[in-house]
């Protein structure tokens, strides 16, 4: 997925803070979100992600700063006159109402007619694919056809921006990936702003135009799922996207846009400066990082593409996919991860087995 800049601006944030007491739980947010854009909040729980979400929808106010909404200051305007709507993790559907009772809930003060009012719920529930299922109980419905209720409610009354507060939370693993697929799809059927939030990784990178990652109430990163996956800017980024190593290195030498470093298990290997994710002016310790996909295990008859180091393996899980080897690179104290797909006629390792492991410089990526 990708977005194009000349989008207009649906969401700006202006240095927002929210203090709950002595508690700063959001410090200086600066971030804008394109009109139809799939943007994601991620972060370990407490991280002011939620908080975030609900100043948008405004169920939270905020201590200072400016939250815009496509172009209007929304200070002191309340949640029911804001162009926006939620879809809560527990859904909040109404289990004594039918589905088409809760579909239609947020149409009660609405002046179109009752016939026009129905065919807005038919419209909905076919939207997200429950097309027939308007006099269905709602306490007879699956996870996911809750989640589709949820949605189908919240879309009826047309919002600018969908908030969607980790609504695949409660879904088992193969319903999830499902959903995950069927809310794209939704996305850019409706064309509207999505803006989720969500712990899980793998969901974020799946989704999302782009993503903001958050520790401790404060941006850490925002970037496409792309970018921020191979380019992580901290060590704190790089471990809570994904799997990567780190190896510790030390810097020998800089300059031409060119950084030489020693690494642990891989010798010295130069680096262009656009692999340094965090810089200083003097030389000094760094590490090494990349992701478990990055380097491969060289089977008999296979030779490194670019570089080679020898390990020993002291971990196989096996995924039928996939293999992932925990293995200790040769000068290394701790042990590295390995993801390798496979393929057929290629054999799995045993714990203890000897192995070449190959590996590119251009897979690194420097932190300091």
């Amino acid at each position: 997925m990708t977005v194009t800049t000349d989008k207009p601006t649906m969401i700006e944030f202006r240095d927002v803070h929210k203090y709950y007491g002595d508690y700063h739980a959001l410090r200086g947010i600066n971030a804008t979100i394109k009109a139809g854009e799939f943007f994601s909040l991620l972060g370990p729980s407490g991280c002011g992600k939620t908080t975030l979400l609900r100043t948008i929808a405004g169920f939270e106010g905020i201590s200072s700063g400016v939250v815009l909404i496509d172009g209007k200051d929304v200070a002191g305007i309340p949640p029911n006159n804001r162009p926006t709507n939620m879809v809560f993790q527990s859904y909040a559907i109404f289990p004594h109402l039918t589905v088409e009772q809760n579909v239609g809930f947020g149409l009660r003060k609405d002046p179109r007619s009752k016939e026009d009012k129905a065919r807005a719920v038919d419209e909905a529930l076919a939207m997200v694919g429950l097309s027939g299922y308007g006099k269905r109980a709602a306490h007879a419905l699956s996870g996911g056809q809750r989640q589709r209720v949820a949605l189908a409610r919240a879309l009826i009354l047309k919002p600018k921006v969908l908030l969607l507060d980790e609504p695949l939370s409660a879904l088992d693993k193969k319903l999830r990936e499902n959903m995950q697929v069927e809310l794209i799809k939704l996305q850019r059927q409706v064309g509207i702003t999505f803006i989720l939030v969500t712990h899980d990784q793998e969901e974020a990178l799946v989704m999302s135009d782009r993503i903001a990652v958050m520790f401790e109430g404060e941006i850490a990163q925002l970037d496409d799922p792309e970018t921020l996956y191979r380019l992580p800017k901290t060590r704190a980024v790089a471990n809570f996207i994904g799997t990567m190593n780190f190896l510790p290195a030390k810097i020998i030498a800089e300059g031409a846009g060119k950084v030489e470093v020693e690494a642990q298990g891989f010798g010295r290997v130069i680096l262009d400066e656009q692999k340094q994710v965090t810089g200083q002016t003097s030389p000094g310790g760094c590490t090494i990082g990349f992701r478990p996909e990055t380097a491969t295990i060289l089977f008999e008859g296979q030779n490194a593409p670019d570089r080679e180091s020898m390990a020993t393996v002291e971990e196989v899980v096996y995924y039928g996919d996939m293999t992932y080897y925990d293995v200790r690179l040769d000068g290394t104290s701790e042990p590295m991860r390995l993801s390798m797909r496979n393929t057929f006629g290629r054999p799995v390792l045993d714990i203890g087995t000897r192995a070449r492991i190959g590996w590119s410089p251009g897979a690194l990526v420097m932190f300091r």
